[in-house]
């Protein structure tokens, strides 16, 4: 028996100032199903998603959501259908309660608008309970965790009776604990038959989680398959046209001299210690373990966010103090921190006064900033690392996750650096995005650039790195070479389970 459909578009279209968003792009959503819809930046995912949601209009092709041909929408239309939305970085109120962020939108007052504050907090108990969500209902939401503020956002849609509940990139920034807990919770409400659209680029957790998929590309719909039919290589060719082998277009650099060293490296702020390790000219060194190793801990020493006890930075073998940011950057030190949102870009600021805000100083003379170099040097750095935008002057906000990545870069790039450090480069970011950094990266390596990069990604850390220095408990265990490595070796000595079987802080450089 054929399951009830709650959403079906076809052919829907919408355009931007002329740039087509969608061309084509026709989805159905069954009830109890959880269907993956993923593609590049730029698919046209979220357009789709808006349309859906009411934040926007579509211009053409036909939309039904629970039986209703809609021609006009908003979010509050959307809502009486049983339409909600969770996106990647939760939408509450942090000063407001738990049960106060349920309640908004879809709690009624009673007499003279007096609220039944009792009923408030006993009806937010018991949608948390639904989910498995061990919260207080008083809980101020700004001292939630990211994943205890998913499950709050789950328990407000449930609140409002969704049928269909949309999932952008959910398990984006939790760890493996609070992924799995996070599937528990969407398949209990998939026995309960609600439908779920789920968005997301780590396309390896798609078989577990996901029953149908279909694949955007430039705004049409390529293909809807059943995800037990599909694999993820084939996935990877239907969203960008091309083999996962061009994810990871390593090339062979001949390295040059030890460019930056680091010799019994220890802080006990940063919990890290005795770290031995070199990287060469045009030599890419991933760095690789498991969730609290240490890796963006030594990166943040490395920069000066952190107070260094033991041990000597050399660059280009002198030895050097690092007691700031800024002293790095003299150094010809830069760094591409894991948070892009937080710590990479400022969102507010536009695209050119975040690629050149760490070059101030060859900007500006006589107390004065030239504003015409700084319009120049942006454009260039925009038209080299491909950032995808109408305006150098529009704000980083506007842009795709992708794209931020790549004016965070560019910022770096800028400086002109002899080191580059990366903490996870690609994270968040569709298959397309990460091929075209990946390409950078090489370029760099063949200008003689000694990169560092931290990833949680086995596959980019086997696929882009000469050597690999896999960290456990703050100190570097083992480094190998790119011949010797395997995602089964990595993690064997990740787990602590290697040679002579006991870690040290002198493994081989």
């Amino acid at each position: 028996m054929s399951k009830e459909i709650l959403l079906k578009a076809e052919n829907v279209t919408k355009s931007y100032a002329g740039v087509h968003a969608l061309r084509s792009a026709s989805f159905e959503l069954r009830a109890g199903e959880i269907h993956a819809l993923i593609g590049e930046n730029g698919a046209g995912k979220s357009t789709f998603i808006k349309i859906i949601t009411g934040a926007v209009s579509y211009d053409g092709g036909e939309i039904e959501i629970g039986g209703n041909s809609i021609t006009e929408n908003s979010p509050a239309f959307a809502k009486t259908l049983g339409v909600a939305a969770i996106y990647q970085q939760p939408a509450l109120f942090p000063e407001l309660t738990v049960a106060e962020n349920i309640a908004i939108g879809q709690e009624k007052t009673g007499l003279f608008g007096l609220v039944n504050w009792k009923k408030r907090r006993q009806t937010a108990a018991e949608l948390l309970a639904r989910v498995g969500a061990k919260i207080n209902p008083e809980t101020f939401a700004g001292e939630l965790s990211m994943p205890q503020q998913q499950l709050v956002e789950i328990a407000r849609a449930l609140g409002a009776n969704a049928k269909i509940l949309i999932l952008d990139e959910p398990t984006a920034s939790l760890s493996e604990e609070d992924t799995n807990n996070l599937f528990r919770v969407i398949r209990e409400l998939r026995t309960g038959g609600v439908g779920m659209i789920y968005i997301s680029h780590r396309l390896e957790e798609l078989p577990e989680i996901a029953d149908r998929v279909t694949v955007l590309r430039d705004g049409e719909t390529i293909e809807t398959r059943e995800m037990s039919e599909v694999s993820r290589q084939e996935l990877i060719r239907l969203m960008v046209g091309r083999e996962i082998s061009a994810i990871y277009p390593k090339q062979k650099v001949e390295t040059g001299e030890s460019i930056f060293e680091l010799r019994n490296f220890s802080s006990r702020s940063a919990g890290i210690k005795n770290i031995n390790l070199n990287v060469r000219a045009g030599e890419i060194v991933g760095v690789a373990g498991l969730v609290g190793a240490g890796r963006t801990e030594l990166a943040k020493t490395i920069f000066g966010l952190e107070t260094v006890d033991g041990g000597e930075i050399l660059v280009r073998g002198k030895s050097i103090r690092i007691g700031h940011p800024s002293e790095a950057v003299e150094f010809g030190i830069a760094y591409l921190p894991e948070d892009r949102r937080k710590h990479g870009v400022i969102l507010e600021f536009p695209i050119s006064s975040n690629i050149t805000l760490a070059s101030l100083k060859i900007l500006s003379g006589f107390g004065g900033m030239n504003f015409r170099r700084e319009k120049e040097v942006a454009a260039e750095y925009t038209e080299r690392l491909g950032v995808k935008t109408l305006s150098i002057h529009n704000s980083v906000s506007t842009l795709s996750g992708g794209n931020q990545q790549k004016v965070a870069l560019s910022r770096w790039l800028m400086t002109k650096p002899s080191v580059l450090i990366l903490d996870e480069p690609t994270q968040g970011i569709d298959v397309g995005a990460k091929s075209e950094i990946h390409q950078l990266m090489t370029e760099l390596a063949l200008q003689g650039v000694a990169i560092l990069m931290i990833s949680s990604e086995l596959p980019e850390i086997l696929g882009m790195s000469d050597r690999i220095a896999v960290m456990s408990g703050g100190t570097i265990v083992k480094i190998l070479d790119r011949a010797e490595a395997t995602q089964d070796a990595i993690l064997s000595i990740a787990l602590g389970h290697f040679e002579n079987g006991k870690a040290n802080g002198t493994a081989a450089s």
